[in-house]
């Protein structure tokens, strides 16, 4: 559904265009209606179409809240998801909250992952790629076992 990576904007608002090819999927999947909420392993918000966001919200209902990590995944996940839906003019209006979770400022990038989206800050996304791509290389190399046939 979501791939491909965009440069968009932030604006004094915090409201942030998504770009069309995306905005006219989410019209399709969801009629405009989307969910976000934080990523807890970065600093970076995940946007899902409704209807997407209610299979995810439902495979985390049926984990045991007994069980600390999985109460830690619904507290965090469903507890930051927030509603939203796209003006007229195909933007979003991002809680404060969670643009400070994320470190959001005017420019940021959108990551596509298939049933999300990501955004990133800029000046974050840029730092974070430049370790991976270090780490990747090496990591790759260590466990290439792990990727026997595959082919990208």
């Amino acid at each position: 559904m979501f791939r491909g990576i965009n440069s968009v904007t932030l604006d004094a608002k915090g409201r942030m265009a998504l770009p069309g090819r995306n905005r006219e999927t989410v019209m399709v999947a969801s009629e405009g209606r989307l969910v976000v909420t934080i990523d807890m392993r970065e600093s970076c918000l995940l946007v899902y179409p409704l209807n997407e966001w209610e299979t995810v919200q439902a495979k985390l209902e049926s984990l045991s809240n007994i069980n600390p990590q999985a109460r830690l995944l619904q507290r965090l996940l469903i507890g930051h998801a927030t509603d939203l839906e796209l003006d007229s003019a195909g933007r979003l209006l991002l809680p404060a909250m969670l643009r400070d979770y994320a470190s959001l400022e005017k420019k940021l990038v959108l990551v596509g992952q298939g049933n999300k989206l990501e955004i990133w800050s800029a000046d974050h996304w840029q730092n974070r790629l430049d370790q991976w791509l270090e780490e990747g290389a090496t990591a790759l190399t260590n466990n290439a076992e792990l990727f026997d046939g595959l082919s990208v």
